[in-house]
């Protein structure tokens, strides 16, 4: 098994100007295996020159790539999406290796991003306005037109997809953009923009930049060169950047944290449903904006549910990505297994039972068991703040109200869950829950012709799906006589 990044083929840099510029000169910081915690590599930080050209770069790039023809866009992003289904193995290697989550997982990562990239090569041809009726010699017409250079920032769990979701629908609606991924998962975006390179996409039209958070996000969205935000992290994050980004009304698509409620009706399918979601719950240790995480279940059904679900938890098997038995990884940093730690404290201290897990795992990386916990009072940590890794919150209800009350409850609405047979009740859930994507029945958000997003403090604007590419679109009216 390759120990570096350099084995898998990989130099860590920049990319700026349609060249690759190297640690020489620049600070760097370790990138660190998730299983071992130990370094891959060592990535190089963007200077201020760096940031400076990459902006120069990004303005020159918008103003040739606004004026390529949709067809030549859309091709751009076909031959980049073949690229990833080419290299899926290789970026998977890649992916678990930085990030830790198991090998299957993150090749299906790389084959969901290269669909992606297919649709919105479509979207690319189809940015209609329209013509409004008008008295004879009067001539109205509503155009769409790409909104400009967009600053694009994303978060470490899902290190293929996300860049993909930045790039992809800002090309295909003729932006240029620079992108700054995690730092802690530097290698797979740069993989990713090599596919980009080698699909023929202009240097100047899409800049890959690191570097100190801060600096970076107050160079870039300071700058008049930058039309538009895009921004998939934490709510506290995304509010610090929204208020940089005030300062020059930019437009901004903002895909924040969640939180999301699981509401299991007794008329489910008990078996199907604890098997959907216990896989779902531990997908990538529970890294995901919408895992689905506050359980809400029917007190007919609660105790059969509790005895399900720790059981199926506990034959997860917890261990390096790389071997083909591993159920679920290692979080992705040192800070994770200390933060789940201290909130399943905070619960069970006011009451909650332990039913799985609970514990981190020994040895140098950065494990913890998938954990389970019944009967959890809603004052906990836990109940009210994302905990973002493996742990599943068991609570009872009795009514519909009280089950949508509790859905409700929290500032955070990206995506419900819910599980019940009775048609009138699915409707109703569909209407009256507070959150962006609502899943009935199973556990699936991700479409590509679908958007993407939330409401509430999860963020606004929408990505994947029309909406991806339009949120990248401004509308101008031109009235002619």
């Amino acid at each position: 098994m390759a120990d570096t990044l350099a084995d898998l083929g990989l130099d860590l840099g920049l990319y700026i100007a349609g060249e690759w510029r190297s640690a020489l000169g620049r600070d760097t910081q370790p990138v660190l295996n998730p299983a071992t915690g130990e370094s891959l590599d060592h990535l190089p930080l963007a200077t201020t020159q760096d940031l400076d050209d990459a902006l120069e770069a990004s303005e020159r790039g918008f103003k040739a790539w606004r004026t390529t023809p949709p067809e030549a866009r859309a091709a751009v992003l076909h031959r980049a999406a073949a690229l990833i289904r080419e290299r899926a193995d290789m970026l998977a290697a890649i992916v678990t290796r930085e990030q830790g989550k198991p090998l299957a997982e993150a090749r299906g990562e790389a084959i969901y991003s290269a669909a992606l990239l297919d649709f919105h090569a479509g979207e690319a041809m189809r940015s209609y306005g329209r013509v409004l009726p008008r008295p004879p010699g009067l001539r109205s017409l509503v155009v769409k037109q790409p909104v400009g250079p967009v600053a694009a920032f994303c978060a470490w769990n899902f290190p293929v997809i996300n860049p993909v979701r930045k790039i992809s629908p800002a090309l295909a609606a003729g932006c240029s953009v620079i992108l700054k991924p995690s730092e802690e998962t530097p290698a797979s975006a740069i993989a990713v923009m090599r596919c980009f390179q080698d699909a023929g996409l202009p240097g100047d039209v899409a800049q890959l930049v690191f570097g100190v958070p801060d600096t970076v996000s107050r160079t870039l969205l300071a700058s008049p060169v930058t039309r538009k935000l895009s921004f998939t992290g934490s709510v506290p994050v995304g509010k610090q950047l929204m208020r940089l980004a005030a300062d020059t009304v930019m437009r901004m698509t903002m895909e924040l944290g969640g939180h999301s409620p699981v509401l299991v009706f007794d008329d489910c399918d008990l078996e199907a449903t604890l098997d959907t979601l216990v896989a779902h719950k531990f997908r990538n240790a529970g890294q995901v904006c919408v895992s689905p995480t506050r359980f809400h279940v029917q007190e007919g059904i609660y105790d059969r549910f509790a005895a399900g679900f720790a059981e199926r938890t506990a034959r997860i098997r917890v261990g390096d990505g790389r071997d083909a038995a591993t159920g679920m990884g290692p979080t992705a940093n040192p800070r994770r297994p200390g933060a789940i730690e201290a909130m399943v404290e905070d619960a069970r201290s006011i009451g909650a039972r332990l039913l799985a897990g609970g514990r981190r795992l020994g040895g140098d990386g950065f494990f913890f068991e998938p954990t389970v916990l019944g009967d959890v009072s809603h004052d906990a940590r836990a109940m009210n703040e994302e905990p973002f890794g493996p742990l599943a919150l068991l609570s009872r209800f009795s009514t519909e109200e009280e089950a949508i009350a509790e859905a409700n409850r929290l500032p955070y609405g990206l995506a419900a869950y819910c599980f019940t047979q009775n048609g009138r009740r699915q409707a109703l859930l569909g209407d009256a829950i507070e959150a962006g994507m609502i899943v009935i029945n199973n556990v699936r958000t991700s479409w590509t012709d679908a958007p993407f997003g939330g409401v509430k403090e999860s963020g606004f604007g929408s990505e994947d799906g029309p909406e991806g590419v339009e949120a990248h679109m401004m509308t101008k009216a031109i009235h002619a006589s």
